[in-house]
């Protein structure tokens, strides 16, 4: 009876055939390439001077300038997570997103093991950014080749959503070759679209195909509450890799450009221009002196196919193009009037904000029980309900704090002797610890994981 209902669930229910079973081998295998990485940064914070609650009308009405109503800006320092994988040689590949302004990254393995990273360099148009730490046998991952993957194709991520390190979720391709536009990242990304579960922190960290390589790095979700919502968007490792290479071997991507505006082909617009069917991309304008226009391409032009590549959408140019360097010559099939051509390009350099990105180099600890801390950014969902205080975003190996404090501990209170110092940011902290001596014996109020717990420090 139990053998023909089993037969029946199955017949009922024929995905559970297709259900891959081979996940938690490639979680064995894969997992300790994948990092978990988090990032310091300076953030400028403006407080009123407040004069009693007096509204700024009133304010204004006694004459009372508006440079004495605000006090000056004051830094504090905010901390943020993301993910990452090794690539080769200690390289680590991340989204640019994770480390932006950073001014420390660290770098932590699914053994422990931590490690100050540099930044070597970054992509803001591809949304990548090229980390390197000093250590020694570290696990790499195996790439894949991400135009062999298919829409349907089961796909798993391994990473860090809202700070649970080294989590796993799988789903399916839902699509690819999306263009999404966030922050002038997108352009020059055909996305792969997925229902992999992906939050916040799971940013930079690797998709997998079922045989273990990496074939896309989870960068977008589109969410109206912040969360998870089924739509989740990675960038193809193939496109990966080519900025990787660029920015190891040149320190920067180079991109073609053809100096075109473009547009969709409607149905109207395709019936106007004498098209069978609305397709491709319909060039609007064109830069003099640059590689359209040296070409011979003209307003009212369609482009349908280039450098072999076929243009269903306006979208898929910039993606073809971009990938192609400077120089390359290339060959496009072209609608005009009508008629089928082809009009041969030698691509150009897309123009790029050359504004110097000072990177985040090794720092080291001064302070009294090597700790560093960041104030709480309440701007990051996987923060806002933390209590005040100051979280710990990093523990000096060998340390009077390492083995007593983690990494994400909210401190809020410093005890000693009876005396308490509430801490409610980094300068009631400071504040606090300049009233020991080396070998006095500190007790740190902590929130870990919802707890409270309580652990002694010996101030050296």
């Amino acid at each position: 009876m139990n053998i023909v209902l089993f037969i029946s669930l199955l017949s009922i229910n024929p995905l559970l055939l297709a259900l891959p079973g081979n996940i938690s081998d490639l979680v064995e295998s894969s997992a300790p390439a994948v990092v978990n990485i988090t990032s310091t940064r300076e953030v400028a914070q403006r407080q009123s001077n407040n004069y009693g609650g007096i509204p700024d009308e009133m304010l204004e009405r006694f004459g009372i300038p508006r440079q004495y109503r605000e006090a000056p800006q004051r830094k504090r320092e905010a901390v943020s997570y993301g993910s990452g994988f090794i690539l080769k040689n200690n390289y680590i590949l991340t989204n640019y997103h994770v480390v932006e302004d950073a001014t420390e990254v660290i770098v932590s393995l699914s053994d422990r093991r931590e490690y100050v990273a540099e930044i070597i360099g970054v992509d803001q148009l591809s949304d990548l950014a090229v980390l390197k730490v000093d250590g020694d046998n570290l696990p790499v991952v195996r790439v894949g080749d991400s135009d062999e993957l298919k829409v349907g194709d089961w796909v798993v991520a391994i990473g860090s959503p809202f700070s649970f390190d080294f989590s796993v979720t799988a789903g399916i391709v839902s699509a690819k070759g999306r263009s999404i536009q966030n922050n002038n990242i997108g352009n020059y990304v055909p996305f792969l679209q997925t229902d992999v579960a992906i939050n916040p922190g799971n940013s930079g960290g690797p998709l997998f195909d079922l045989d273990g390589n990496v074939i896309g790095i989870n960068s977008q979700i589109y969410s109206r509450s912040g969360g998870y919502q089924g739509l989740a968007f990675a960038i193809p490792i193939n496109v990966a890799i080519d900025v990787a290479d660029q920015i190891i071997d040149n320190g920067e991507v180079s991109r073609g450009y053809l100096g075109v505006r473009m547009s969709e082909v409607d149905s109207d617009l395709a019936d106007a221009l004498g098209m069978k069917k609305p397709y491709g991309a319909l060039i609007n304008d064109v830069e003099e002196g640059e590689s359209a226009d040296l070409a011979g391409l003209i307003p009212g032009d369609v482009i349908i196919e280039f450098d072999r590549k076929e243009i269903k959408f306006s979208t898929n140019l910039p993606h073809v193009v971009g990938q192609m360097r400077p120089g390359t010559k290339a060959l496009a099939k072209v609608i005009r009037d009508g008629d089928e051509i082809e009009l041969k390009f030698i691509l150009g350099e897309l123009p790029v904000n050359k504004e110097s990105f000072i990177p985040a180099k090794s720092q080291s600890s001064l302070d009294p029980v090597g700790l560093k801390v960041a104030e709480i950014d309440r701007d990051n969902p996987a923060m806002v309900k933390l209590p005040d205080g100051v979280i710990v975003s990093r523990i000096n190996p060998g340390s009077p704090a390492s083995g007593k404090v983690a990494r994400g501990d909210v401190i809020t209170m410093i005890q000693h002797k009876g005396k308490k110092y509430e801490i409610v940011d980094i300068d009631s902290f400071n504040n606090a610890l300049e009233q020991f001596s080396s070998g006095n014996k500190v007790a740190f109020h902590i929130i870990r994981n919802g707890g409270r717990l309580i652990t002694s420090i010996t101030i050296n």
